[in-house]
């Protein structure tokens, strides 16, 4: 019986059949994933059959809160979006903040379940356990905020939360994402399961309230959570005022901050023109998720030419990466533009970019030409082109119909040894950090079970220096597969499932991460957990999202990484000299699997793991 933290039920929706249902959510099922990821994850291995068509009316769109969520305690109004990618053909998750989790909840449910297709686009409209299928009509075709201010002003309620897709989604770009205000459920192309579906947005209201099992532990655990958020030296002091940005100026300082598709790291680092300072003269003020004392997200607005006046929640530190470094673009306003413009069509920032600076390095060596671009000059640092081509990404026009489902796909398709400039993990686009310089790192892109992605096992020990749980050498590869593992079970134990902001595993509460979950989890749910036992939640996910991915077909040489990290040493900076060589990812990998327990020919889990952790109808499955 639940005591406290969960609605414990679970919404069923068929577009299909126009039908929806209530059921009742397990309660082991609470006790063994906690929320979130965990139950994105479980639901789409059970219920999503091996083989099935990203894009097909098969897959599911799982939205998925967590037992934190809806209460008083800070940064918990988070939520994961889970279903098979159709960027990588792999497990999907994107977590995002903001109204909507905590909506969700109110308005009665743990998980939403999505299932079929529309026949023509549709939006939900969920109010207090009520589901209504309402035309989208009127609003197809029209970029995410006005696709949200419309149907508040038809719901006749401002405070509507409401998730939806741009024309990205609409038109299937597998690098959509999905939109609740200008919050971005934004990687694995899951804006486009959603256009596949015929929907075009969920609007959600609730007036229910969360119980807590226990409140005297419940004030305990808050108010020692609290305390470890004031005793950062960086949560409030710096990251408050500043958010994600901040990276830019320490990522280029120890030489990881990726350029110009990954080809001038160390060597060009326009910390000047995209840096702190250069940041903190475009401020207008900040963002706060529902419930959170720390408001990260910064809001800036352009100042100069053709882009003044244009204002964005961000960009955060990965979309000054992606519209900054990586395309060379050194204009801040054009960047704020672009991650403004990229919200509005609905496409993810990191893949959207990373796509740009790829094409601009064939450009520049003459792989795609002006004939190919219909005219566009893509160099690198060219901001009019870039802004064109995200236009003609979402719209799948001239060359963006080329490049509008990543860098895996438009390579396979221009050939002439393209791919080798390609930067993806099992077809996701890699995030803002040089891996050559941060090795646990890497293995965690080469591992994670969505492709290259920090928000899996961010290695915040490298990155950041953090000894916990130990101190560790950036350019070494000893160690990191034990370190990989823990910060992969930990990371998705703490934050993914409960569901909690990760940025306060790094800054505030990384020493004490497995116990004041565990904590939290007795007082708000009244299940009991020790720190060991929601680590193993941990693991258990990540076993289980291995299992859909082995399903899939993946295995060892997928966990690899792109030819220019492992084949060309970084040239300039803090990080010179520095690569991870194909000896170096097989060692790591060797040690990895091994702390995993996993095969090391095929990197699948084996039976005995699978079996220890709860999970052997997924042995039953793979045949193990």
């Amino acid at each position: 019986m639940y005591k406290g933290g969960y609605t414990s039920k679970i919404l069923r929706v068929n577009l299909t059949n126009k039908t929806s249902k209530e059921e009742a959510l397990p309660l082991q099922t609470a006790k063994d994933f906690i929320g979130g990821a965990g139950f994105g994850i479980k639901f789409l291995f059970d219920e999503v059959r091996g083989g099935v068509d990203p894009l097909g009316p098969d897959n599911k769109l799982i939205f998925a809160s967590g037992p934190f969520s809806g209460t008083t305690i800070p940064c918990a109004s988070r939520m994961a979006v889970t279903a098979k990618s159709p960027l990588t053909n792999a497990v999907g998750v994107a977590l995002v903040g903001g109204y909507f989790p905590v909506e969700l909840k109110y308005a009665g449910y743990d998980v939403l379940i999505i299932e079929g297709k529309a026949e023509t686009p549709t939006y939900l409209w969920i109010k207090d356990g009520k589901v209504q299928f309402r035309s989208a009509k009127k609003v197809w075709g029209m970029k995410t905020t006005d696709c949200q201010q419309i149907i508040k002003n038809e719901l006749n309620d401002q405070n509507v939360r409401i998730a939806c897709i741009g024309p990205a989604g609409e038109n299937l770009c597998k690098l959509a994402c999905i939109i609740n205000e200008l919050r971005a459920a934004g990687r694995k192309g899951l804006g486009a399961v959603m256009g596949s579906k015929n929907l075009k947005a969920i609007a959600i209201r609730g007036s229910g309230e969360i119980a807590v099992a226990d409140r005297d532990k419940y004030k305990t655990a808050r108010d020692n959570f609290a305390k470890l958020m004031k005793e950062s030296p960086v949560l409030y002091p710096q990251f408050s005022k500043i958010g994600t940005p901040m990276v830019v100026d320490h990522a280029c300082a120890i030489g990881i901050f990726p350029t110009k598709n990954f080809s001038a790291t160390g060597e060009y680092a326009p910390v000047d023109k995209i840096g702190v300072e250069a940041q903190l003269t475009r401020n207008v003020g900040s963002e706060h998720c529902y419930g959170c004392p720390v408001g990260c997200s910064q809001v800036k607005v352009a100042k100069t030419g053709v882009y003044e006046g244009i204002m964005a929640e961000g960009p955060e530190y990965e979309t000054f990466f992606s519209f900054g470094g990586q395309t060379g673009v050194e204009n801040i306003d054009a960047i704020i533009a672009a991650d403004r413009l990229a919200d509005e069509l609905g496409l993810d920032t990191i893949s959207a970019g990373v796509t740009i600076g790829f094409a601009m390095e064939l450009y520049e060596k003459g792989i795609l030409t002006d004939k190919e671009t219909g005219g566009l000059k893509l160099n690198f640092g060219n901001d009019e082109a870039m802004l064109t081509l995200l236009r003609l990404m979402a719209y799948r026009e001239g060359i963006g119909a080329l490049l509008a489902d990543g860098t895996k796909a438009a390579a396979k398709k221009i050939g002439k040894s393209s791919e080798k400039y390609a930067i993806h993990i099992k077809g996701l686009e890699l995030p803002a950090y040089d891996v050559r310089g941060a090795k646990a790192h890497g293995l965690n892109f080469a591992t994670a079970y969505t492709g290259a992605d920090h928000n899996r096992g961010y290695a915040f020990q490298e990155i950041f220096g953090i000894p916990i749980p130990n101190e560790v050498d950036r350019f070494s590869a000893e160690g990191k597969g034990k370190l990989t593992k823990w910060n992969q079970d930990v990371r998705t134990a703490t934050c993914d499932a409960p569901t909690m902001c990760a940025f306060l595993l790094d800054m505030a509460v990384a020493a004490q991460a497995t116990q004041n979950t565990a904590d939290l989890m007795q007082a708000v749910t009244g299940l009991n957990f020790s720190a060991e036992q929601v680590q193993t939640v941990g693991e258990r996910i990540n076993n289980l999202a291995r299992g859909f991915n082995a399903r899939e077909g993946f295995c060892r040489s997928d966990d690899t990484l792109p030819e220019r990290l492992m084949m060309e040493p970084i040239k300039e900076g803090a990080s010179k000299g520095q690569f991870i060589s194909k000896d170096d990812l097989r060692k790591m990998l060797d040690e990895y699997y091994t702390e995993r327990g996993w095969d090391l020919d095929t990197g699948t889990p084996k039976r005995e793991k699978l079996t220890q952790l709860g999970l052997s109808y997924v042995a039953d499955a793979l045949k193990l």
